[in-house]
């Protein structure tokens, strides 16, 4: 059994279900407790009088007027009165005390406490995957930083989160990837479909260095792979990226998982040959047409291997594999949805994650600022250019499904327009306000609970308090913008309670105690917000 819980907006729903349950002598009754959109409809409104209806047989004007005195009775002094509106909500006024226990109660903790799902998964995310043969582009970083926010979001909220980076180290671009370094090594042309950014120059010079045979490729392809691999995590984890796992697809074969991968398929009666070739039967489950595992040569197939690697996945315990994909890979979701379902028994859901393209925009125009692939922007390059937690940001901040234009004037910029720069300098105020609280003897007199409550002061006691409602909804649309959004309004609303209240010198009997009080609670949340998005907050700027 769950123990009761301590979040002040959790405890106001409790007390509106009692209420119910106790009008309609049903516990089944689950009404709605939202926050109200203008504040002369109150602080928080509900729908109960409205559920209650038709299982009593009474108007809902009716009920409401019974459920608000019920409600009245529950919440005692810290409701200052209930309105009944429209057909039937129940507008709820809080008195200054309730905002006042409702900061004292987040402080205890920090900031207000995410709860756990009531059903956590073990879930594994595989993201960025870039092919090991170049540097890692702007376009890697932003499904690095999306992968890498909502992995930590779905840990926030009680899940158990792996991550995972899928090595390409097998097939014709690996092949290539080797020919390109030995022609560098020869000083004779790369082939027509090799690589020829100036880091496959220096590949080859190490290659060199190191006494590598130009004629023996397969070596040159896995030490190349390595180096490049190497780079990888180190672009990733400058990035702030730090992945669990990169699983090589060499290991697929190696370990003999194809083979038993597409077994696991035969055997539950999906797979058959035609023409001597190896076919999942994926119309059975949706997709439009049968797909091949193993081709007639023997030669097992991308769909083939990436199944297998699925399979792996799911017989490793987990619950749900999560992919994170590039645009160019929307009609590859349906064939391995069905490739999943024809998993009878023990099998895991399977989602996909699309990412549109980015752009980048300097002085109002599309740009190509790359000073070493050529045609490309390296993430390393975009970090030294606007920093990491700009980066992350800019990347983060508009839905996945959406292309983005990143504005690199405006992500250099220190300023209130920047809006990372906006909600990092919140923080950091806070934490000046806070030090200079302290040099001139701490919190000072009076109980906080007792103090008056500005109207500024209750906007950012509401928006702290959605704390854990917003990480919560990020999880589960798969949707770190909405932190980016929130993190921002939560900026916005300490500028605003800074604009309007004195904090350090305020007068009255427990004021300064109260307000230091929410400013820390203001500062953690930012930071946990920041945090789920992978940036950092500073202290001073």
């Amino acid at each position: 059994m769950n123990a009761p819980s301590s979040d002040p907006v959790d405890v106001l729903h409790s007390a509106v279900t009692a209420a119910a349950w106790r009008l309609a002598g049903d516990e089944g009754v689950s009404p709605a407790l939202d926050p109200s959109p203008r504040p002369e409809m109150g602080d928080y409104s509900t729908n109960a009088a409205m559920m209650l209806a038709k299982p009593l047989g009474k108007p809902p004007r009716e009920i409401a007027a019974e459920l608000a005195a019920a409600i009245e009775a529950e919440l005692g002094a810290a409701l200052e009165k209930t309105e009944i509106a429209g057909p039937g909500f129940i507008n709820l006024f809080l008195g200054d005390a309730w905002y006042r226990e409702a900061a004292a109660s987040m402080s205890a903790t920090g900031a207000a406490a995410v709860s756990p799902v009531a059903r956590p998964e073990r879930v594994i995310v595989e993201f960025v995957s870039a092919n090991p043969t170049g540097p890692l582009t702007a376009a890697s970083g932003r499904h690095a930083a999306y992968g890498d926010a909502l992995s930590r979001l779905l840990k926030e909220t009680g899940h158990a989160v792996t991550t995972e980076y899928y090595v390409n180290d097998g097939g014709t671009q690996v092949d290539n990837f080797a020919a390109s370094i030995a022609a560098r090594m020869t000083g004779d042309e790369p082939p027509e479909d090799g690589y020829k950014g100036t880091y496959v120059n220096e590949l080859a010079e190490r290659a060199a260095t190191e006494g590598h045979d130009p004629t023996d490729l397969e070596r040159l392809a896995r030490t190349g792979v390595e180096w490049m691999v190497e780079g990888i995590r180190g672009s990733l984890e400058n990035f702030g990226v730090r992945m669990d796992d990169f699983f090589s697809e060499r290991s697929l074969y190696e370990d003999n998982l194809v083979d038993r991968g597409i077994q696991r398929l035969r055997d539950n009666g999906h797979v058959f040959e035609e023409d001597g070739a190896v076919w999942l039967r994926t119309t059975d489950f949706g997709d439009d047409k049968d797909r091949v595992l193993v081709r007639s040569s023997g030669e097992v197939t991308y769909f083939g291997a990436d199944v297998a690697y699925h399979v792996d996945k799911i017989e490793r315990g987990n619950d749900r594999l999560i992919d994170v994909l590039g645009a160019d890979h929307h009609g590859y979701v349906p064939r391995m949805a069905a490739a999943i379902q024809s998993l009878e028994g023990d099998r895991a859901e399977f989602e996909a994650q699309i990412m549109q393209l980015i752009h980048l925009v300097e002085g109002g125009q599309r740009t190509k600022m790359s000073k070493r692939a050529g045609d490309i922007v390296t993430l390393d390059e975009l970090t030294q250019d606007i920093g990491v937690d700009a980066a992350r940001w800019f990347l983060l901040a508009r839905s996945h499904n959406q292309t983005i234009d990143l504005d690199l004037d405006l992500a250099r910029s220190q300023s209130s327009e920047n809006p990372v720069y906006y909600v990092q300098y919140a923080h950091a105020r806070i934490q000046s306000i806070l030090r200079k609280a302290a040099e001139e003897g701490g919190p000072g007199s009076g109980d906080p609970l007792a103090a008056p409550v500005d109207p500024s002061e209750k906007a950012l006691v509401s928006k702290v308090l959605e704390f854990p409602a917003e990480v919560h909804e990020a999880a589960e649309k798969r949707a770190p913008h909405r932190i980016c959004a929130y993190a921002s309004e939560v900026a916005a609303a300490f500028h605003a309670f800074y604009r309007d209240c004195q904090v350090v010198g305020a007068e009255g009997e427990g004021v300064q105690a109260a307000r230091i009080q929410l400013c820390g609670v203001t500062a953690e949340t930012i930071k946990r917000s920041l945090g789920l998005l992978g940036i950092t907050a500073p202290d001073r700027m």
